[in-house]
Formats: C-alpha cells, sequence, structure tokens
C-alpha cells in the first residue's frame, strides 16, 4: 500500500492492515535513528517529518496526542514517542524495534568515544576537542534554560516555582525528586482549584501549520484491534518488562552486596528512570549531583564532557547516563580489566535507564484516552515544567562555575553547601571560547552540532599549538 492511499477511517483495524510492512518501519526507525540529533526539540521535529509529513502513517492529531501523554510520563520523551507510534503500527514488536533503534547509535557512538576518552585523554587532540567542548555545552545550557523558559514561565505563579526550585536545589541541596515532587503536587492541587495559572501549553511539539489530518493518513481515525485496551495483555508484558529490568538489579545485589560498583550503579540508575520528569537536562541536574557530589564517581569538568558527547552522537541526550557508568567502574573495576568492568557498567546503565521507557509506553497507552482533556494532571506537568526552569538555571550556573574557573571551593551554609569559584583562578581561554559560543548561539542562531563542532576544532587548535 503507498502511503498515500486511501486509509481506513471508521471502526477498529486489525494490525497490518494499514499496509506498512514491518520491513519498511524498521528501515524508517533506523534512519530517524540516524538522524536524532539536537535533544528532543530537533528528535521530535524529525519524526514529525517522516512519519507524518514524509510518509503519512500516522496524522497530527494522533501525534500530538501520544507526544503529550509522553511529556506525563518520566525518561526520555523522544524515545518513548517513538514506541509509541512502533507499538500503534506493530504492536508489542513494533514497540520494541522502535525504542531499541532509537537508542542503538547513540550507544555505539558514546561507548567508542569513552574508550578513546579514558585511553586517549591527556593526548594534547583529544585533550582540546574536549576543552572546546565544555565551552560550547555552557552556552547549549544557557540557551535551554531560555528556551524552556520563555515557553513555561507564563505568569508569575510559573516564575515562582521556578525561582523555589533553583533556590531549593541549589542553596539546600534539595534533592531533584522531592521538588518535583512537591511541583507536581502544587500544580495538581492548583489545576483542581481551577487556577487560571497554571493552565498549560507549550511542548516540543511541530508546528501547527499544514495540518495532516488522521483522516488522510495509512493508520485513518481509528485505532487499531490491538490498541484497545487490554488488561490481560497489559499485566503480562508489564510483567516481563519488571522482570527485565529489576531481575538484575536484585540479582547483582544478592551476589555482589549493596556495596558493589555494579549494585550501586544498577540501584542509583534504576531510581533515577522512575523520577527523570522534565527532560535531560533537568536530569542531568540530578545525574551531576549525585555522581559527582554524592558517589564521586567523576569529576565535574568530566560531566561536561560526556554531555558534549552526548550532544553531539544521535538519540537522547541522557545517554550521557552512559557515560558516568563506564567511568564509575573503570575506576572501580574490582577482578575485572578496567575496559571490561568500563563496558559492563555503560551496558548497565543503559539498560536499566531504557528498559523502563518500554513499561511506561506498553503500560499506559492502551489507556491514555483517559488522560485526555484531563485538567489536574495537565497543571501538574505544567507546574512540573516550570520547576525544571530552576533546575536547568542551577546546572547551567554549576556548569558554569566549573568551566570557567580552574579552582571551586564549597562554602558551608546553615541549610547546605555552594559551589564558589576562586576569582583570581578564572580561565580566560574557556571564558573567550563560551563568550564566543553564547554569541553564535543567541546572535547569529547558529545550530547546536556547528557550535559545538567550532568550538571543539578551535579548543584541539589551543592546546595543540601551546
Amino acid at each position: 500500500m503507498n502511503a498515500t492511499a486511501s486509509p481506513i477511517a471508521s471502526g477498529s483495524i486489525a494490525a497490518g492492515e494499514h499496509g506498512i510492512p514491518l520491513g519498511e518501519a524498521t528501515r524508517v526507525w533506523a534512519r530517524i535513528a540516524a538522524l536524532s540529533f539536537g535533544g528532543p526539540a530537533g528528535q521530535i521535529a524529525v519524526m514529525h517529518r517522516i512519519l507524518v509529513e514524509e510518509k503519512r502513517w500516522i496524522g497530527e492529531e494522533r501525534f500530538l496526542h501520544a507526544l503529550n501523554y509522553c511529556m506525563l510520563l518520566p525518561g526520555p520523551e523522544a524515545q518513548q514517542l517513538a514506541i509509541y507510534i512502533g507499538w500503534l503500527l506493530h504492536k508489542t514488536k513494533g514497540g520494541l524495534i522502535a525504542g531499541a533503534l532509537f537508542v542503538l547509535p547513540g550507544f555505539l557512538a558514546i561507548l567508542a568515544l569513552s574508550y578513546l576518552y579514558v585511553l586517549l585523554g591527556h593526548v594534547p587532540l583529544i585533550e582540546g576537542l574536549f576543552f572546546g567542548l565544555k565551552a560550547a555545552v555552557l552556552a547549549v545550557v544557557v540557551q535551554a534554560v531560555v528556551r524552556v523558559g520563555s515557553r513555561a514561565l507564563k505568569n508569575n505563579v510559573m516564575r515562582g516555582i521556578a525561582a523555589a526550585a533553583f533556590v531549593a536545589i541549589f542553596f539546600l541541596d534539595a534533592p531533584f525528586p522531592l521538588i518535583i515532587l512537591a511541583a507536581g503536587v502544587a500544580g495538581y492541587i492548583g489545576g483542581r482549584s481551577g487556577a487560571a495559572q497554571f493552565k498549560g501549553g507549550g511542548g516540543h511539539g511541530p508546528s501547527a501549520s499544514n495540518v495532516i489530518h488522521d483522516r488522510d493518513t495509512a493508520l485513518g481515525e481509528m485505532l487499531p484491534a490491538h490498541a484497545q485496551p487490554n488488561l490481560r495483555w497489559s499485566l503480562k508484558i508489564c510483567s516481563i518488562l519488571l522482570a527485565l529490568w529489576l531481575g538484575p538489579v536484585l540479582a547483582l545485589f544478592l551476589v555482589l552486596g549493596p556495596d558493589d560498583i555494579f549494585t550501586r550503579i544498577a540501584s542509583f540508575f534504576s531510581q533515577m528512570a522512575v523520577v527523570t520528569f522534565g527532560g535531560a537536562y533537568a536530569v542531568l541536574a540530578y545525574v551531576a549531583q549525585e555522581a559527582v557530589g554524592t558517589f564521586g564517581w567523576l569529576q565535574p569538568g568530566e560531566m561536561l564532557d560526556g554531555l558534549g558527547m552526548a550532544e553531539t552522537t544521535p538519540g537522547p541526550l541522557i545517554m550521557v547516563t552512559q557515560f558516568v557508568g563506564f567511568l564509575a567502574a573503570f575506576r572501580d573495576a574490582g577482578p575485572l580489566s578496567p575496559l571490561a568492568a568500563a563496558t559492563c557498567g555503560a551496558i548497565l546503565t543503559t539498560w536499566v535507564t531504557f528498559v523502563p521507557c518500554f513499561l511506561w509506553i506498553f503500560a499506559g497507552a492502551p489507556f491514555i484516552e483517559r488522560l485526555r482533556g484531563n485538567k489536574a494532571l495537565s497543571s501538574a506537568l505544567t507546574a512540573i515544567t516550570a520547576a525544571v526552569v530552576g533546575v536547568i538555571l542551577n546546572l547551567a550556573l554549576w556548569f558554569a562555575i566549573h568551566t570557567l574557573f580552574r579552582r571551586v571551593q564549597q562554602l558551608p551554609t546553615a541549610l547546605g553547601t555552594i559551589d564558589v569559584p576562586l576569582l583570581a583562578s578564572i580561565n580566560i581561554p574557556a571564558s573567550l571560547l563560551s563568550t564566543a559560543a553564547l554569541v553564535a548561539v543567541f546572535r547569529f542562531k547558529a545550530g547546536v552540532l556547528p557550535v559545538l563542532g567550532s568550538c571543539a576544532a578551535l579548543g584541539a587548535a589551543y592546546v595543540v599549538l601551546g
């Protein structure tokens, strides 16, 4: 069936009657994965262009409804959207293929870069590349603060929530999950009360121009038969995915003990998979807070290097967690060789980070009609998004302090500690390169990849030439 052929527009349709072969869909998902640069907004735009505009497999209404559901979930919404649409088209197998392919290119790329990092990190050329990437990453994170803030902070209540979140995480060392929970509860209560300040809006969705309606697509307006709510199927698939996710965590705990590095990696990133609302940059603040400050798995500058890898490779930005697990295991290898342990750490981190994404989609997708128009849930998401602005601002400030200054000290306060740079230790080359990246992003509207590439090249030239 041609992508533009007349769709089935009424009644339930059996799986496969839309005429889209699984093999063709697999090739399309591989293509989307290879082009998924630029964070969630860019990744969602690629999916929309290919699946809605080019292939016309699904329509605008269904795409946005699925996206809104994915934005309510913890984890990377772009990958979850791929799982959802893959499932919608080709049942469980389609969702597994779409979700796995979305992650695979980035996993392989970051694994290769991680090997180079630990083996050749002190070679001037490699050192210079990552020096330049750090400066560019700072500009990208600042851009994220502005972009998300302009969309989320529409009134003084939302600005107040963002300010409270920033104060809580920067000055009070409040845990990220607690901040998200508090914001969600406040938004839910505000939505139930009918307060206009909590009404939702925004998101990563595509433009409303040139709308392609569901009735004009291969899938049509009706749900496939397999997409109807089925409690038996949901319980079965959820049981399998829970076993695949938490089974290895429990096995590591029982065999290696709670203090082993692999047990700690599995436990921490499993917890992260449950609380990672608000997008990749909010999650990075949480990971940086714990992996650097609490566990001591890596240094602040190394966290920036990892984000630079994730920004320059396809796939979700949350793939930076793979680099964190890689370094943690590399430095605490036990009886294994450092590289073998690091590889296992990277695989384990990726597994417990992304398996839950399949669980959330397969568990909830057949029942999302119950969420349509739920004002209280929409208000909770709106408040969480506002809190995320404050969390990302904390991340930007944290990155700036550790990028632009060579020495940073922790200043104790009555309620926690704050990082304070020593002004005399300012890093002039890093400051100049970061300023140039900020000018390129905000003044000349340069894309993320050109800015990252240019800064990496300039950083390499600076270090190599002395």
